[in-house]
């Protein structure tokens, strides 16, 4: 019993705390002047001006109309059950959060009871669930918001035993599991969980204000005091160190939360505003090839798609052409509208406003953003599909969901990927087979998964061993001038166990070709260096110091300058291990060079496209001379 009212006096205190220490983030006379439902991201009559945009644009009427479609298809369906994969219920959470938005979204602008009652219809099925999986906490998260949504946007045409069940599952399956330290742990994370939890639980306090209004305001000042830490992985350019999909959960959640407070309680400076956060519009922009597919380091996949927080960051900045990417999807694909998205109603909510077809194409064909995770991401066009891009990145393997990729690129040039990345694999398929993926020390079994480690990736291998998980690589020089894009990077500490200098610099060369100079010293013992680009390319040997690739009838050629000696080798990508996943259609180029004791070696590699159209005579210069070279 003592220990009990000391527990609760321990807990007693500590929300007084919380409270007096919110109660100067946010003023008490904010939360007594909340609009009535609906209040979370629209408001009450703002319906207006979206209707107005539809029938004005071609584009949105384009998306409407998806949305719409879906809904249809959705009302065919039953509600998701729970039903548990491994350690997640993180799917059925998203499919509810899809379902209720889109039914939520139709019903706020066609007020169609059929939208109405099949989202009711969802809203009690998952609030009768026995719990939203509180383990998983990202599984609570996003079934609160979906709920939330539902909840707020729909309060006045729900009948009112159905709101009671709703409410009380927000609350009971939200709200309260997020104050139980054992589930809570992401409320001093600095990485996406912290972003996600925070703006679902966030929305289901803002859905349920007036019945728990004490709880609710404690949740809100919660939040905007945690959600700032990842905020810091953003800086100090916007390079996000998780890569291109964890981008688009992170940030669209922290997008989110932004969007649903600002419009509450004004613009929050500690929220809104930190430094490099509102740059990383760009880093997405840049992220995407010719191609159409994405720059996907660490756990990412090739695949990209509409960003709804996009439309956000254009419409704060005043940057139209950060939609480029959007603008192609939205108005020059034939493609129908992906209704996967969950999040594509906000798309419509942000950027109802925008004229797609009248954005112009971004100016920088160089992005540079340091960071935890640095990355370099280089076109010679933003219109053409022919285009040659390379993305080029350092960091460390140790970061959230990092690789042992450092120094690995991928290239596209004549409408095709050449250089490529593996990304994810997974997760469920490993852990189920008890791989443990989640260490990051250098001994964890997470870099004893192919597709996570060295082996696979664009970059060096010395003497078959890993790169060295503390050690970290920056974009030490780069270049924006046309004759000689190029970025250059510091590779020693992940190799400074075995050499006593790497470096390595990528350079597109007069529009027309890439080289990829790696200088290496060798210490005290000779050294074995693999050199290799992971490809879905058919490749033939074709000479001593040649590899043609070939795909889809186009052509590049992989040629060594330099060393003179190479035994020139492709490597299959079978799974090392059985629970490895399939890698079908891909295969490893390069070569293998033994580099004596205390000496210096330096690799040349020249990437030239079948359209080149002139004579390669250039001299590829050491990399401590390339911005020599640039400035004259």
């Amino acid at each position: 019993m003592k220990t009990i009212c000391q527990f609760l006096l321990l807990l007693l205190f500590l929300l007084s705390c919380t409270l007096s220490l919110n109660a100067q983030t946010l003023p008490q006379s904010t939360f007594t002047s909340l609009p009535s439902h609906p209040r979370i991201l629209l408001l009450a009559g703002e319906e207006k001006s979206i209707q107005a945009s539809i029938e004005a644009d071609q584009s949105w009427k384009k998306v409407h109309q998806a949305i719409l479609d879906e809904c249809e298809k959705i009302i065919a369906t039953e509600p998701v059950q729970r039903i548990q994969i491994g350690r997640r219920l993180l799917d059925k959470s998203r499919e509810c959060l899809r379902r209720v938005f889109y039914l939520s979204y139709a019903y706020r602008l066609n007020k169609q009871a059929k939208y109405l009652k099949r989202a009711e219809k969802e809203l009690l099925a998952v609030s009768a669930f026995s719990d939203w999986n509180p383990s998983h906490f990202l599984d609570v998260a996003e079934m609160t918001m979906a709920v939330a949504i539902g909840y707020d946007w729909m309060y006045d045409a729900l009948p009112e035993e159905s709101r009671n069940k709703i409410k009380e599952a927000i609350l009971k399956k939200g709200i309260e599991p997020s104050l139980d330290t054992q589930y809570n742990s992401w409320l001093k994370a600095t990485h996406n969980w912290n972003q996600v939890c925070n703006a679902g639980i966030t929305y289901g306090a803002l859905a349920i204000f007036e019945d728990q209004p004490q709880l609710a305001q404690q949740i809100i000042t919660r939040s905007i005091e945690s959600i700032v830490l990842p905020l810091k992985d953003y800086e100090p350019d916007g390079a996000y160190p998780e890569g291109y999909s964890y981008w688009g959960y992170g940030t669209s959640f922290q997008v989110l939360f932004n969007s649903a407070i600002e419009k509450l309680f004004g613009n929050i400076a500690s929220v809104g505003n930190q430094p490099g956060f509102m740059k990383t519009a760009a880093y997405l922009l840049h992220m995407t090839g010719p191609t159409g597919s994405s720059f996907n380091y660490s756990d990412a996949g090739t695949e990209t798609g509409l960003q709804p927080a996009m439309f956000w960051f254009a419409q704060k900045l005043k940057q139209p052409s950060l939609l480029w990417a959007e603008k192609e999807q939205l108005v020059n694909s034939r493609e129908n509208i992906r209704t996967n998205n969950r999040l594509l109603p906000a798309m419509i909510l942000w950027g109802h406003d925008v004229r797609l077809n009248k954005i112009s194409a971004p100016t920088n064909k160089l992005w540079v953003g340091q960071g935890k995770n640095p990355v370099a991401l280089m076109r010679t066009s933003w219109t053409d599909p022919n285009a040659i891009y390379v993305g080029f990145k350092a960091g460390s393997p140790s970061v959230n969901h990092g690789h042992m990729d450092v120094g690995s690129f991928v290239m596209d040039a004549v409408g095709e990927r050449w250089a490529m990345d593996f990304g994810l694999q997974n997760y469920e398929s490993l852990e189920s087979k008890g791989i443990s993926i989640w260490g990051r020390e250098q001994g964890a079994q997470r870099w004893e998964v192919f597709r996570y480690n060295n082996f696979s990736h664009n970059t060096l291998t010395v003497n078959y061993s890993l790169q060295l998980v503390d050690g970290y690589a920056t974009i030490t020089t780069s270049s924006d001038k046309s004759s000689a894009l190029y970025a250059i990077t510091d590779l020693t500490s992940l190799y400074n166990n075995q050499l006593n200098s790497a470096k390595r610099g990528i350079s597109i060369i007069d529009q027309q070709y890439i080289v990829v100079r790696d200088e290496i010293e060798t210490a005290d013992s000779s050294c074995f260096v693999r050199w290799t680009m992971l490809t879905s390319a058919n490749a033939r040997i074709s000479g001593k110091d040649a590899i043609e690739l070939s795909k889809n009838g186009k052509k590049l050629l992989l040629k060594v300058q330099s060393p003179a000696k190479v035994i020139l080798k492709t490597w299959p990508t079978d799974p090392p291990k059985p629970y490895d996943a399939p890698n079908p259609g891909t295969m490893l180029v390069g070569f293998e060079v033994e580099i004596p004791k205390n000496s210096r070696e330096a690799f040349t590699v020249l990437l030239i496209p079948q359209n080149n159209t002139k004579k390669i005579s250039r001299e590829t210069l050491p990399l401590e001379n390339w911005r020599k070279a640039v400035v004259k």
